[in-house]
Order: C-alpha cells, then structure tokens, then sequence
C-alpha cells in the first residue's frame, strides 16, 4: 500500500503521499495497533501479574500446608513413639505382675499344703490318741473280767462279792 502511494508520488501524481487515503488509513492502523497495544499489553500483564500473585498465593497456601501436614506427620510419630513405649511398660508391668501372681499363687499353695499337712497330722494324732483309749479301755475291760474270772475261782463265799465289787470299781480309776 504505501509502495503504491510512493510510486504515485514518484510519477507526478498530484497531491503526495499525504494525500493517499490508504496511507493514512495505515498510519491510522499503526497509530491504532499501538495505542490499543498498549492497553493489551496492560491488559495481558495485568493479567499475567495476576496469575502470578494467584500462584503466589496458592504455594503460600501449599507451603503452609505443607508445614502443617510436616508438624502434624512429626506429632503423630512422636504420639506412636509414646504409645509404643507406653505399650512396652504396660508389657513390662504385666509380666511383673504375673511374676508377682505366679509367686503369690505358689505361696499360698505351700501355704494350703502345710495347713492340710497339719490338718492331716491333727487328724492322725487324734484317730491314734483315740485308739490307744479304746486299747486302754479294752486292756481294763479284759483286766476287770479276768480279775473277776481269778477272784471268783481262789476266793470263795460272801466276802469275796465284797472284794470283787470294791476292786472293780476302784480299777477304772487306777487304770485310767
């Protein structure tokens, strides 16, 4: 276009290039482009600088978060630590007290062995301390009878009832 109006300024053309209606629509154009380009490029950078405080913000956000997920991966390690260590002394408790259980158990047990023990020995001492007075009263019962049987046989008449009678009832008192 503006080849066109310089070659017919060249050929004698009257008026010039100013005068060519499609230079000044190109210089208008151009004059156009840059004044809007102007408010584009404003437009795009402003956009662009918009973005960019976005993305700014979001890995802010993101950073935050981040060190917030950081803090509460960090506390719940620290809480499983705990809980693990607390686990091993709960563990550890346990097992002393079953030792301490298991000690008391067999105490007790030696305990309920020694009383039976004693029970047992009372028992056999009162079953023998029974049968020697029932071997007592059976050795003075026969000594009665065969005082009686011999008393009867060396001693006769009236007087030996008398004597019979008093040696028998004084028998049970020497004997026992």
């Amino acid at each position: 276009m503006i080849g066109t109006a310089w070659a017919a300024d060249a050929h004698g053309g009257g008026g010039g290039l100013f005068s060519d209606p499609t230079f000044w629509v190109a210089v208008s154009f151009v004059i156009f482009l840059v004044l809007a380009g102007k408010q584009i490029v404003k437009g795009l950078t402003k956009l662009l600088d918009d973005r960019t405080a976005l993305i700014a913000r979001t890995l802010g956000e993101a950073e935050k978060l981040r060190n917030e997920a950081q803090k509460s991966r960090d506390d719940a390690q620290k809480n499983l630590a705990d809980s693990a260590k607390l686990a091993q002394e709960i563990v550890a408790q346990a097992k002393q007290e079953a030792v301490r259980l298991t000690q008391h158990a067999a105490e007790e047990r030696e305990a309920l062995i020694a009383r039976r023990e004693q029970q047992a020995k009372d028992r056999i001492a009162q079953a023998e301390a029974q049968a020697s007075r029932e071997v007592r009263n059976m050795a003075v019962d026969v000594a009665l009878a065969a005082t009686r049987t011999l008393l009867k046989e060396q001693v006769g008449g009236g007087r030996t009832q008398a004597m019979i009678d008093e040696a028998i009832a004084e028998l049970p008192r020497r004997l026992h």
